[in-house]
């Protein structure tokens, strides 16, 4: 059972009835994107993906696409490390995008999930050697966690894989065992999440989000040698902060420093911005969402629903 704050949406087919895929180079219903049990990134893991969202606003209806070149440059970075080339620039792939989600014909939030894998229909555990393929396809898309009320965390006994293990900087599909096990940990433990840290015992980030500090009216986030994915939320909330006139400090951050902090809260595409209430028990500043982290929310949401101006360039609108 999940514990209260974390939600979980799922593609049943009532809501993937009339969407679509891209895959092997064409478009075609979401139910016919097959592949084989004998797909080597089923069986290994080698594969990379993002996770994008798109955002309804109502009173313009558009659907606003969140940073899609800034995922698919991304992915381009990530596919090099398991020796695969996406067979279509990053532009192009904002355009195939913009295309999926006018045939699916959306009219709410939606998360988009592009997966370039090694398609060969292979046994045998290497990266090369191999060919490799690209899919799209988005649904219907609500909260992951609570972004509202705040979450209650747990340190996880479960630690980060290192740059030289499998790479937290790249989305690899294989790597998100590393964080299935500590956010399962987590929620049979009463906890909504997990808190990573290193191998080194410095923080890092959560099951699949950046981490945010507040300390003496500065943000505190760890730097992206110690861990963590570049997460795109991550650098556009340093942004909006630098904006607002707050500063941002990159560093390790030890355990201890969770227990005393002003504010904490995690951020990514798909978790987008959760306070952290509470942390092993401890309560979180007065245990609400701290004045920092409430200005950062709803900044980032307005501006995700082209609500604000100053960062309508983060946007692709769909219609």
């Amino acid at each position: 059972m999940l514990k209260p704050g974390t939600t979980t949406v799922t593609a049943d087919a009532d809501h993937t009835a009339n969407l679509w895929a891209f895959i092997r180079g064409g478009f075609v219903p979401l139910a016919e994107a097959q592949i084989s049990v004998t797909t080597h990134a089923f069986n290994y893991g080698t594969a990379v993906f993002e996770g994008i969202r798109a955002y309804w606003n109502a009173d313009e209806e558009q659907l606003f696409g969140l940073d899609l070149l800034a995922h698919y440059q991304r992915i381009h970075r990530s596919a090099k490390l398991l020796h695969m080339t996406v067979p279509h620039t990053p532009d192009e792939l904002v355009r195939l995008t913009v295309e999926l989600l006018r045939r699916d014909g959306l009219r709410e939030d939606a998360y988009i999930r592009p997966i370039v894998y090694k398609s060969s229909e292979s046994i045998g555990v290497r990266l090369h050697n191999l060919e490799s393929d690209l899919t799209i396809f988005a649904i219907p898309f609500g909260k992951y966690i609570d972004t509202e009320v705040g979450i209650r965390a747990q340190v996880s006994t479960w630690r980060r894989t290192d740059d030289n293990a499998i790479p937290a900087r790249a989305k690899l599909t294989g790597s998100y065992v590393n964080g299935s096990f500590a956010k399962t940990e987590a929620q049979l433990n009463g906890f909504d999440e997990a808190i990573m840290l290193n191998q080194d015992g410095h923080v890092s980030e959560g099951s699949a989000e950046n981490i945010f500090l507040v300390r003496d009216g500065m943000l505190v986030t760890p730097p992206v040698s110690d861990n963590v994915l570049e997460g795109i939320t991550r650098r556009h909330l340093m942004d909006v902060a630098g904006d607002l006139g707050i500063g941002v400090i990159e560093r390790s951050v030890d355990r201890t420093e969770l227990y005393s902090a002003d504010e904490v809260f995690l951020c990514g595409t798909g978790a987008q911005l959760a306070p952290v209430i509470e942390i092993d028990r401890r309560t979180v500043g007065n245990g609400k969402p701290g004045p920092i982290t409430r200005r950062l929310h709803k900044i980032y949401f307005d501006a995700a629903r082209g609500r604000m101006d100053a960062y309508r360039h983060w946007l692709t609108p769909v219609y």
